[in-house]
């Protein structure tokens, strides 16, 4: 009997032990994520909880997503047909290259004839299938006065904003090709996207003359606008990349090979001269989504969704709620996470077609006097130095994992633990929050409701354009479930 008491004892003692072994274990790994926001563990007064999330899919469109890209960025061109998850994209970029110098006048002048002419961008790189041909076409900006393109303004990426129809080249090609070497004449590199134009255009060009007063052609800037304004690219295939260019780059030209007699008229030797994208080139990039195709279109309503769609801009967001979080009352907050997991998508699109390099996360206020964006950034939690915002530890950059089945997949942990607290203390109203991937953000940052400290601030450059698109669990979703995890004490 007493042995079998004993017995009972050490079982219940090991098993206690397991208990509580495995309840230090969840809640420690809850504190290497806090770091030294989550106090020593005793099992007791710290508990581990989550949240139901309400998520909601939405698009951007031209009025709330008003970006415009500076010259100095990547710029985009080519279309994406057939991404099963986010529907096309169709990218277009309109560029002037012109000489460096007025007057300017060609290396050699008398009895020049065109040999060739080429159009040559400095290539980045291709998000999407590079081994699907694409076909790009090269337009002349039509000479429309309505229609102004200038060196010293930043246009619209959601509007086309200029005409073109006279075609002067096209190329069909792989996107995988164009980090291979070039070996052109006079021009031996890589990285170059090359579109041979036509050489009546390149004739042009020669018979433009600097010698004619203030008339010429090249005499300056504004009247070589007034001969050619500029380059319209586009890609006319079912292609399924986009391909990214540096306009600035050294390899972004135009080349202009032409022949001239050799000295004694003994036949006739070649000449290039390079047309550059100068501070007084303009350029635009101009980007049209269809979302009437692909998952994402069918997930477009005002019900809550179990699946949510983030795309680069111009793309999608998701709007998400917490009413059950003040359904717990007041609690002494050690960390709190929004935590957002990537869906595989078993097609593989995910390796072709890979997430953002981050996402953002900020919160509607209705409060906010329209005509401004009536958005802010988390209040508390995301701190702006006058540059930028804590990235790291508010949680923007991506956990590189697996999901229950082993696929490679992303995982976003938002630290909105301050904000959190001051809701559960009355301090803070419980914001609608906004999940996206912005190329930039301008909106309200301070400690509501103190109006006096709050500002208007800017984040730029925090993604790119074009590239960049994730589906992620939503609120409902069944394996990765966005939630919000909450490591407390009672109080």
């Amino acid at each position: 009997m007493k042995n079998r008491q004993l017995l009972l004892l050490l079982g219940v003692t090991i098993a206690s032990s397991i208990i509580v072994f495995s309840s230090c274990r969840k809640i420690n790994d809850a504190t290497t994520l806090g770091a030294d926001l989550i106090p020593v563990v005793d099992n007791i007064n710290t508990f581990d909880t989550s949240i139901s999330v309400q998520t909601f899919n939405g698009l951007f469109d031209l009025l709330s997503d008003s970006q415009r890209l500076e010259r100095s960025e990547e710029f985009f061109l080519g279309k994406i047909n057939n991404d099963p998850l986010f529907g096309g994209t169709d990218a277009r970029m309109f560029l002037e290259l012109k000489p460096t110098v007025y007057k300017f006048a060609f290396a050699r002048k008398d009895s020049l004839e065109i040999d060739s002419v080429v159009l040559v961008l400095n290539y980045v790189e291709t998000y999407g299938d590079t081994l699907v041909p694409q076909t790009v076409n090269v337009y002349e900006i039509d000479q429309n006065p309505s229609q102004p393109f200038k060196s010293d303004s930043v246009y619209l990426i959601r509007k086309e904003h200029f005409s073109y129809s006279n075609l002067l080249g096209t190329r069909t090609f792989l996107p995988a090709v164009l980090n291979d070497s070039v070996f052109a004449r006079k021009d031996t590199t890589k990285n170059q996207l090359r579109i041979k134009l036509d050489t009546s255009f390149g004739g042009r060009l020669l018979r433009y003359d600097s010698t004619s007063g203030t008339n010429g052609a090249y005499a300056s800037d504004s009247a070589f606008k007034t001969k050619f304004k500029g380059f319209a690219l586009r890609s006319m295939s079912s292609g399924n990349a986009v391909m990214g260019f540096d306009l600035g780059g050294a390899q972004t030209k135009l080349a202009i090979y032409y022949r001239y007699p050799k000295a004694g008229g003994l036949g006739r030797d070649t000449a290039v001269d390079y047309f550059r994208f100068t501070t007084l080139s303009a350029a635009a990039n101009y980007v049209e989504r269809n979302h009437t195709i692909g998952e994402i279109s069918t997930v477009q309503g005002p019900t809550e969704d179990n699946l949510v769609y983030i795309q680069n801009t111009p793309g999608s967001f998701a709007r998400i709620k917490m009413p059950d979080l003040l359904t717990i009352g007041n609690r002494l907050i050690h960390r709190a996470e929004l935590i957002v997991e990537q869906v595989h998508d078993n097609n593989n699109t995910d390796t072709i077609f890979p997430a953002p390099e981050f996402l953002y996360l900020d919160a509607f206020d209705p409060t906010i006097i329209l005509p401004k964006k009536q958005f802010r950034t988390i209040p508390y939690d995301l701190t702006f130095d006058g540059s930028d915002y804590n990235r790291g530890s508010f949680g923007s950059f991506p956990i590189n994992t697996v999901d229950g089945s082993g696929n490679k997949i992303k995982v976003w942990k938002f630290n909105i633990s301050r904000y959190v607290q001051h809701v559960l203390t009355g301090t803070s109203t419980l914001y609608d929050l906004r999940l996206s991937a912005p190329y930039s953000v301008r909106e309200e940052y301070g400690t509501p409701p103190l109006v006096s400290d709050q500002t208007l601030v800017l984040f730029p450059n925090l993604n790119g354009i074009v590239k960049g698109r994730v589906r992620v669990g939503g609120g409902s979703h069944t394996t990765q479930r966005m939630r919000l995890r909450l490591i407390y004490s009672k109080i």
